[in-house]
């Protein structure tokens, strides 16, 4: 089908353009100079705002952490209900929804590709089942590499090309799309009941430290010239004072960097900028993080904010969710993946007056707020773990209004208010910075050329907000942002429109990508032939299962979306 966005006003940050009235022609799913105009479907975009469909770089939508929460959280089920229709799928679920609700919500929101950032390579398969079942939009998952044995081992040794040749299998046999670090060292050592205490603690049995392992995958990444950096959940994270940990985690690789291109992405940036030595003392570590970013071009971060809510939290650092679960109370399940990864999963309410989640809602909003740079911040809640992706609009309500900000901190713990920078920052986002954070930023990091734009070429992936920016004052009147952003008018997914006023209207499958680093001349066929072989060997040794178990061929995937790589990227 033929499409002509007419008269709308355009946000398309990768190609500078920045509010101006135009057309966008669609034909054969793909953005196009021009069209028969006769031959195509009009939409009328006048007085509306016209972006590239929404990504998100980070959200736990599936998988076997994301299944176990729905299993642990029975009464999550029930706050959130949707409606069968004769286009849609009922489905339940606040902060974990159901596989169908997920990718219907994030459609309403004019969003159009989501990366589920935590998969164990065990657990594929799953994960990818799940994926292949979340409807309309284009999915990608990041493998868990950081504790994995024989890159533990490759990294003791300082085998770097050995290493790399190991990823690239990883990647190809799980069709994954970047490489995963969650405390770096940690995830294995709480295998022996402790955890890492710094970048330079060694791992049990393994002797490698923290700061090796990042160093080290962060040459491989460079290496393979996967599409994306390194994605790192910091040691330390949840722990006061763990802000300087972070600070240093971004400096030891500093050296690695080459010219303006990131080389680290740090995820969910608000739970690692906390200063403090106890949660009495926990205050914001932002300020520091901010200076740092706005002077170095080599990293990148994701949000990760807080929503007043009820919302539950999962992750691959077991000993970071025991200590969560020590510290609330609540139901808590325990993951161990031999010889990968771990995990913990924990429910959990985010409270106005508790002072440490107040303050942990307004670290984040100081990071987006203080990094000069919108390129290098993006919008997350590190769903579900800070809050459900749903309150996006929220958070964007924020994030271009002074007077919510100030309307929420009157309602917040007291102490939390009096220590938060917020008052003292005056800066506001416009709707240029909104579409950088959400779709254009992000699409860059992840590398994805045909996403996050509206340039000749792209995927026809677009979101249409009835919000007029010549009309409305968006600080003031921050509750029509809010609303416009929670359901588009229109959302168009490869040409085809999916949603019209926040209804589904059609419910097509959307695509898997992955990254095959062990193609085109960047691993030669020696070295991934003895990787192979190698893998084999260690699996007779140390599985409960074959590696042929392990591989997920291509045609097991919904309509995948193979990225080949050379040695220029």
């Amino acid at each position: 089908m033929s499409l002509l966005i007419k008269n709308g006003f355009v946000y398309d940050p990768l190609n500078g353009v920045e509010g101006e009235e135009m057309d966008i022609a669609v034909k054969d799913g793909r953005i196009v100079e021009k069209i028969n105009e006769r031959k195509a479907k009009i939409i009328d975009a006048s007085g509306m705002v016209v972006m590239p469909g929404g990504v998100d770089i980070h959200t736990h939508i599936a998988g076997s952490e994301v299944n176990a929460g729905r299993l642990l959280r029975p009464e999550d089920h029930f706050i959130d209900v949707e409606a069968k229709t004769k286009t849609t799928r009922s489905g339940v679920g606040h902060s974990i929804p159901s596989t169908f609700t997920t990718g219907y919500r994030y459609t309403r929101m004019g969003y159009t590709m989501i990366c589920n950032p935590s998969m164990p390579p065990l657990e594929a398969r799953h994960t990818h089942e799940e994926l292949d079942d979340t409807p309309i939009v284009d999915k990608a998952t990041f493998p868990l590499l950081g504790d994995w044995w024989f890159v533990l081992e490759y990294l003791q040794k300082e085998q770097i090309e050995e290493c790399a040749a190991h990823v690239a299998w990883m990647m190809r046999a799980t069709k994954g799309y970047a490489i995963k670090i969650v405390n770096p060292g940690g995830v294995e050592a709480w295998g022996f009941g402790r955890n890492v205490r710094d970048l330079d603690d060694p791992v049990p049995n393994f002797g490698v430290t923290p700061r090796e392992i990042v160093r080290g995958l962060c040459k491989v990444n460079k290496l393979l010239n996967l599409p994306h950096t390194i994605h790192l959940h910091t040691n330390r994270l949840g722990q006061p004072g763990n802000y300087l940990t972070t600070l240093e985690t971004m400096k030891c690789v500093e050296d690695l960097a080459e010219g303006e291109s990131p080389v680290i992405h740090i995820t969910h940036c608000q739970f690692s900028a906390f200063k403090g030595d106890d949660w009495s003392t926990l205050r914001s570590g932002a300020e520091e993080i901010a200076k740092y970013v706005n002077g170095h071009s080599h990293v990148t971060l994701d949000m990760g904010q807080v929503v007043f809510t009820d919302t539950t939290t999962m992750t691959a650092d077991g000993p970071w969710q025991f200590t969560l679960y020590e510290l609330s109370g609540n139901k808590w399940i325990n993951h161990d993946v031999e010889t990968e990864t771990g995990g913990g999963i924990v429910p959990f309410r985010y409270r106005r007056k508790s002072y440490v989640h107040a303050t942990m809602w307004s670290i984040a909003l100081e990071l987006a707020l203080l990094i000069k740079d919108p390129w290098k911040i993006y919008l997350t809640t590190d769903h579900p773990n800070g809050g459900p992706f749903t309150s996006y609009p929220r958070i964007i309500s924020w994030l271009v209004s002074t007077r919510v900000r100030e309307r929420i901190l009157k309602t917040i713990n007291k102490n939390a208010r009096k220590r938060s920078l917020l008052p003292s920052i005056d800066r506001e986002y416009t709707l240029s910075e909104i579409a950088i954070i959400t779709r254009a930023g992000q699409a860059r990091a992840l590398g994805l050329q045909n996403k996050g734009h509206l340039g000749v070429g792209a995927d026809a992936d677009i979101a249409i907000y009835d919000i007029n920016p010549r009309e409305i004052d968006l600080s003031r009147e921050y509750r029509k942002v809010r609303r416009a952003f929670e359901k588009t008018a229109y959302t168009i997914k490869g040409g085809k429109i999916v949603a019209k006023d926040g209804a589904i209207v059609e419910a097509i499958r959307g695509r898997t990508f992955w990254v095959d680093a062990g193609s085109s001349a960047v691993i030669d066929e020696e070295s991934y032939r003895r990787a192979s072989l190698d893998l084999k060997k260690r699996f007779r040794d140390y599985w409960t299962v074959e590696i042929e178990n392990y591989y997920i061929p291509e045609s097991y995937l919904h309509a995948p979306v193979r990225i080949s790589l050379t040695k220029e990227g």
